[in-house]
């Protein structure tokens, strides 16, 4: 049972009408980019049993094929599709007349020089170079082109000659190059007939033919054609397997779902939610609209009665509210896209980053919110929340230390290793074998737990732009060789001193009772940083037998004791400390009283019983378990220090006696503390007092030998 059964009464102010307004807000967002479409009001899974009654067709729809089957045919059409070149005949014609010119000016050029070919051979030479020129032109060379580049060309091509079109293998055209490399061969098998003394003039003749002037593509892509064939093919894809006639009985009761029933159900679903969504849109929006509130009401009873300092804070509510409408907008983006991407999103950032700056329990409520509202976007919506459910809470689990890269490593591989086994699971229950498996869902999983990195960066980004404290941050700020730390134990060594053991204490009491044990031993750490100023005036830096509070009036020195906590203020804000750590600064004495003052002022001035709020600090009061812990081991520690005999029962009466006192003044009023925690608590600082304390052995005295 907790101190406090309700939050603090709050006064209606324009914080809270701002609160409304966020959660206002982002309800009429997420209705906003919610589908249209109805939902179907049965839940169905392959291979398993049909649970609810009989169903009757209400009216005629097509049985749609299944997307992969579609996609599957899609695929078949484009890998096999003979794109379309257009064949010129004209360049062909052209380029063998220029050979025949150029062979009769090459000829004349070399009569002219040596003597006269014979005609006959001269005649047979001309008509092989015509014919090797021809048969490459016939088989077809192809363009280079960017559109349809030779090396992603299918097995076949369409070749359009006139108002023929003709489908050809590859593998018999020609590009440039081949087209060179043959018409050159064939020019040196024809040389090589030519090897006597009589034929070297024709082979000297052929030795000067360069071919490959005259060769040239004859075959050009035609875009427009092929992209107009390839449009119409695609288009023809039937989506329907089939008819279900109105009145036809689809499935029993008890009935297996397997995969024909399994794509009629889907089918039927479809043309239900397509009719639903066109002829009762307002009535469809209304229903969202209930849903998205109920879910942000569950959320705001959840932070009203147990996370209130959370509710109450302006920039945090904004954090809460922000995380999840983000996640919501990306799920709306990507749900569309081919192929379950959806399972990409790495909706387990979520309770890593809650995590990180409050708690688990409030980081599972808002994952859980999350992906509910995303289950409205989504198809297969009890196979996508139980998926993510699984992976957000063994993340979770698997965050203790944040700070550590190791644990985010493994909460990414936590996350991974849930989507595997919960969907290799459910994917065995649904087909009943390996091979119906979709295996390329793995590559989501492992791109989501890939995704999970992201966290430090956004963790970075939300603790800059909303003041939040990372147990990162916490981690440095612990440390000693911190500037404000390192001039505490120089200027105050004692206070220093209490600080560290404070620290101590309220670490393994936090850790006890599972509160952030690292914000409060930094808070601890911190609290006494205003005994800089004026150090001597605190017990712990005094010599033995002297106090400079016997020279002033106790009024004076109840001042300057009360007053550190205000000069730790002014300290923090000069050294840029988070507000989280200011807190502690604030609060670890509450609205307590300089009780020794107070009544060394009462000895002098019995009458004045009035001036006891002179004597008290300006509070406030502890509002979160670690600012109370540190309240309460502060207490102990320095009230520790005077006792005369350290027994297991000195200790444990002062512990509890100091507590009562505590809580008789109502300082733990505000703090989500149950009885059960502080008495946790206290053994924690009754068995750490009695192990610093603890009696030791007296050794005897060894003596000096004289010799």
């Amino acid at each position: 049972m907790a101190l406090s059964r309700r939050p603090p009464e709050v006064k209606p102010n324009k914080k809270y009408l701002y609160h409304l307004f966020l959660f206002i807000a982002s309800i009429i967002i997420v209705v906003a980019i919610s589908p249209r479409e109805g939902k179907f009001r049965y839940e169905f899974q392959k291979g398993k049993p049909w649970l609810s009654s009989s169903l009757i067709a209400p009216w005629d729809f097509a049985v749609e094929k299944p997307a992969e089957v579609i996609a599957a045919e899609r695929d078949s059409i484009l890998k096999n599709f003979a794109p379309y070149f257009k064949l010129d005949p004209g360049i062909e014609k052209n380029r063998i007349a220029d050979l025949d010119k150029y062979l009769n000016e090459l000829i004349e050029s070399i009569e002219r020089e040596t003597r006269a070919f014979d005609p006959m051979r001269l005649l047979s030479v001309k008509r092989e170079l015509n014919a090797i020129l021809l048969e490459v032109y016939q088989k077809g060379i192809l363009e280079s082109n960017e559109l349809m580049p030779y090396e992603k060309l299918p097995g076949d091509v369409t070749i359009i000659s006139g108002r023929v079109a003709e489908e050809r293998p590859v593998s018999t055209l020609f590009v440039e190059k081949s087209a060179y490399q043959y018409a050159e061969e064939k020019k040196a098998e024809l040389e090589s007939q030519y090897t006597s003394a009589q034929g070297k003039a024709i082979r000297d003749l052929l030795s000067r033919v360069a071919l490959y002037d005259f060769v040239e593509p004859n075959l050009f892509y035609d875009a427009a054609t092929s992209n107009a064939v390839r449009t119409k093919m695609l288009g023809e894809i039937s989506h329907a397997r089939g008819m279900v006639q109105e009145g036809e009985l689809i499935i029993s009761r008890g009935e297996i779902v397997d995969d024909q029933k399994f794509m009629m159900l889907e089918s039927m679903k479809n043309e239900y939610e397509r009719r639903l969504g066109k002829d009762e849109m307002w009535l469809i929006v209304l229903g969202r609209l209930i849903a998205v509130t109920a879910c942000y009401l569950s959320l705001y009873f959840f932070m009203y009665y147990f996370r209130f300092d959370v509710l109450s804070s302006t920039h945090k509510t904004f954090f809460i509210i922000l995380v999840i409408l983000l996640f919501i907008i990306i799920t709306r983006l990507v749900v569309y896209l081919p192929g379950n991407v959806i399972f990409l999103i790495p909706f387990a950032i979520i309770p890593i980053m809650v995590r990180t700056f409050y708690d688990s329990r409030l980081a599972l409520f808002v994952f859980l919110i999350t992906i509910m509202l995303a289950g409205f976007f989504v198809p297969n919506s009890f196979e996508f929340v139980f998926l993510s459910f699984i992976a957000g809470v063994m993340v979770i689990i698997s965050l203790t230390n944040i700070y550590r890269r190791a644990k985010l490593f493994t909460a990414a591989v936590m996350a991974f290793l849930s989507y595997s086994i919960v969907y290799l699971w459910i994917g065995l229950m649904q087909e009943g074998n390996l091979a119906g498996m979709n295996w390329q869902n793995y590559i989501w999983f492992a791109g989501n737990g890939v995704l999970l990195f992201l966290s430090y960066p956004l963790i970075f980004v939300f603790e800059k732009t909303f003041g939040f404290l990372s147990d990162a941050t916490l981690f440095e700020l612990a440390d000693t060789n911190q500037p404000l730390l390192r001039k505490l134990s120089e200027e105050a060594p004692g206070s220093f001193q209490h600080s560290l053991q404070v620290a101590n204490l309220a670490e393994e009491a936090a850790r006890e009772i599972g509160a952030n044990n690292l914000l409060a031993r930094t808070g601890a750490l911190y609290h006494d940083i205003g005994k800089i100023f004026h150090s001597e005036y605190f017990i712990e830096n005094q010599p033995e037998g002297f106090s400079p509070h016997d020279q002033i009036d106790p009024l004076e020195s109840a001042g300057i004791i009360t007053g550190h906590v205000k000069k730790g203020m002014e300290l923090a804000k000069k050294y840029n400390l988070p507000s989280a750590i200011v807190d502690f600064i604030q609060t670890h004495h509450g609205t307590g009283v300089a009780y020794f003052f107070y009544k060394k002022y009462l000895d002098k001035n019995p009458k004045r019983t009035d001036m006891e709020k002179h004597f008290a600090y300006g509070g406030p009061r502890p509002l979160t378990k670690e600012t109370a812990i540190v309240m309460m081991a502060d207490a102990v520690e320095a009230s520790s220090r005077s006792l005369a005999n350290y027994s297991d029962e000195n200790i444990s009466e002062l512990v509890e006696r100091i507590i009562y006192i505590q809580e008789q003044d109502g300082q733990f009023a505000e703090t989500p503390l149950t009885f059960k925690d502080i008495s946790d608590i206290k053994k924690v600082f009754i068995k750490r007092l009695s192990n610093i304390y603890h009696a030791r052995i007296a050794y005897p005295k060894r003596e000096v030998s004289k010799g």
